[in-house]
């Protein structure tokens, strides 16, 4: 049906080519004769062949229409084709289920056949499969950069895969709780083809000055700029795995072992956030400039003169006198946030009330269980976060753990999406597979260094129960 329509598309085309070359020659005997109105039997056959012209418009646009339509139905019979070889290649009849970009199920699944591990080994070394490896590999790719909004996966190009979906979503759901002071501050895409990210700063501003007398000069100061830098970082794994655990195992190796990186790169970019020491990469402990509170107490009391709760009122009233903008998050160890569940009134009642208001006389307010971004409670109107990689052993008694008070919004973490690779040639000799994971990233706490307030002391050594 196809080649009919195109061979009468020809065939109309023709026609009106042959009919406008007929008004051609009307228009050309007037322009010979320099006249300027057409005779009574040149202005009939114009009428008539303009007539018959619009009909053959009306015709080809017709036919035109059907050819498009038939395009189209031949590209999804050839699509679906396709489908069913991929699906049924022996041609079977028992098809599984498709795979698609952007429809359908992900090409690696936890509960899935395909391996995403075992199609990276099958392309380094060559095997029979190798070709359809390859493409499960690079239809992955391509629905990880299709499906994922946040994540970018320009970075690290160069004959590595983007992980599967899975493994990507893991990263948000699973991982999540493993990384909750990371997953507070502000989270953006890490730009691709950069070592290190510069933030234009006002270092400083303006000024306005009520003026002397009219017609006077009005104040002029100058405001002067900078940049604050952050570094780009990699977070990096590996593991070296039998090539028969791979080929031959049961189950997929990927759950396991990208499941794990997955968990592990969540707690190491969470200290990379919170504690890291480095030129343009410090954590929030590490960041020079920020307000420090020191609690000192003899026998650690939650009220009173001098106590936590006071202390904490002074770290949030210096987040908002010198950042000009209050701070809206508390990180602290959960081991100061069971003592604080823990204390009690003379009366043996608890401090810390539960349910969304607490007691009017509670110096804080506790949820009862961790909500998925990791708020545990509310001291002073700011989320508490709990997080156990605040350190303990800070102090002269190495036993004190600090308490951190920020405007979160303040801070930035950018990462780069997830990469996994498999390498052949350096264990070839040992039958073995060299697994490698990596993901860039990089913080700053230095756009507002005076957004964080930290409470150090000796009431923060280890608290009694």
């Amino acid at each position: 049906m196809l080649t009919f329509l195109r061979e009468r598309e020809t065939a109309l085309q023709e026609e009106r080519d042959g009919l406008q070359s007929e008004l051609d020659t009307i228009t050309t005997a007037m322009e010979s004769e320099s006249r300027s109105k057409p005779t009574d039997e040149e202005f009939t056959r114009f009428q008539d062949i303009s007539g018959k012209i619009d009909g053959k418009d009306a015709e080809l646009a017709e036919v035109r229409e059907n050819i498009k339509t038939a395009e189209e139905r031949e590209a999804r019979a050839a699509k679906e084709a396709e489908v069913r070889k991929e699906t049924d290649p022996q041609g079977t009849g028992e098809q599984r289920a498709a795979t698609r970009v952007g429809a359908g199920p992900s090409v690696y699944r936890k509960d899935g056949q395909d391996s995403y591990f075992r199609d990276l080994v099958s392309v380094n070394l060559n095997r029979p499969n190798a070709r359809s490896a390859m493409e499960r590999l690079q239809r992955n790719q391509q629905q990880v950069e299709s499906e994922t909004r946040a994540l970018s996966t320009t970075d690290g190009a160069g004959g590595d895969f983007a992980p599967p979906l899975w493994m990507v979503n893991d990263y948000v759901a699973l991982a999540r709780t493993a990384r909750p002071t990371a997953d507070r501050v502000r989270n953006e895409t890490l730009p691709s083809g950069t070592d290190q990210i510069n933030v234009p700063k006002i270092l400083t501003g303006t000024a306005v000055a009520e003026q002397a007398t009219q017609n006077t000069g009005v104040q002029n100061t100058d405001a002067t700029t900078g940049a604050v830098a952050a570094n780009v970082t990699t977070l990096a794994g590996q593991q070296v795995v039998a090539v028969q655990l791979i080929e031959q195992s049961p189950i997929n190796m990927d759950t396991i072992l990208l499941q794990d990186l997955a968990f592990d790169y969540a707690a190491k970019v969470d200290l990379f956030v919170l504690n890291n020491s480095g030129t343009n990469k410090n954590g929030l402990l590490q960041q020079s400039g920020t307000n420090a509170v020191t609690y000192t107490q003899a026998t650690p009391a939650v009220g009173g003169a001098g106590g936590f709760y006071a202390n904490i009122a002074n770290g949030v009233q210096l987040v908002t006198t010198n950042r000009f903008a209050p701070p809206d998050t508390i990180v602290m160890h959960p081991r100061r946030w069971a003592w604080l569940l823990a204390a009690s009134d003379t009366a043996n009642r608890p401090l810390v009330a539960y349910g969304p208001r607490g007691d009017l006389n509670s110096p804080a307010v506790a949820n009862g269980v961790a909500a998925v971004n990791g708020v545990v409670g509310n001291i002073q109107g700011l989320d508490v976060i709990v997080d156990p990689q605040i350190p303990t052993n800070l102090g002269a008694g190495t036993n004190q753990d600090p308490v951190i008070i920020m405007r979160a919004s303040d801070h930035i973490l950018w990462e780069g999406a997830p990469n996994a690779e498999a390498f052949r040639e350096t264990k070839a000799d040992q039958l073995s597979v060299l697994l490698r994971f990596y993901r860039y990233a990089a913080f700053t706490a230095n756009r507002y260094a005076k957004s964080t307030t930290v409470v150090n002391g000796t009431g923060l050594v280890t608290p009694t129960f």
